[in-house]
């Protein structure tokens, strides 16, 4: 007996329909693909790219993933970018200098976010703030 096949749409209207937030955003997933050399002559252009598209509204999230034992960054990482498509997530991923340059391989993910929490703390003496 196989399992009944379950559309995006319609997990996307059941979380609507919850109050969710239902925001499609993609993930891409990347890997260095020769040690960590090319990564580290990559960087520089890479985070400038991450900062353009953080400043014109592309990005959501991005960072390194550590080792399973939290001490050592192994040059995996994780960027999280709003998109029309899939095929435009695809292009953002391209672009990036490190995947151009070879230094990593990537693997974009379409994801639906629903739940979850986010906390902004402002000082308004210190202009401060902080997420949690």
């Amino acid at each position: 007996m196989s399992t009944p096949v379950v559309t995006a749409k319609e997990v996307a209207d059941i979380s609507r329909e919850r109050g969710f937030l239902a925001k499609q955003l993609y993930v891409v997933f990347t890997t260095p693909t020769n040690g960590m050399g090319p990564v580290m002559a990559n960087l520089k252009s890479h985070l400038d790219y991450q900062e353009s598209l953080e400043k014109n509204g592309t990005m959501f999230a991005a960072g390194p993933h550590w080792t399973d034992d939290e001490q050592h960054w192994d040059g995996e990482g994780m960027v999280v970018v709003r998109a029309s498509s899939m095929a435009e997530a695809e292009a953002i991923a391209a672009a990036d200098p490190m995947h151009k340059s070879g230094a990593r391989s990537y693997r974009v993910r379409p994801w639906l976010v629903n739940e979850g929490t986010l906390t902004v703390k402002l000082d308004f003496a210190t202009g401060r703030f902080a997420l949690d």
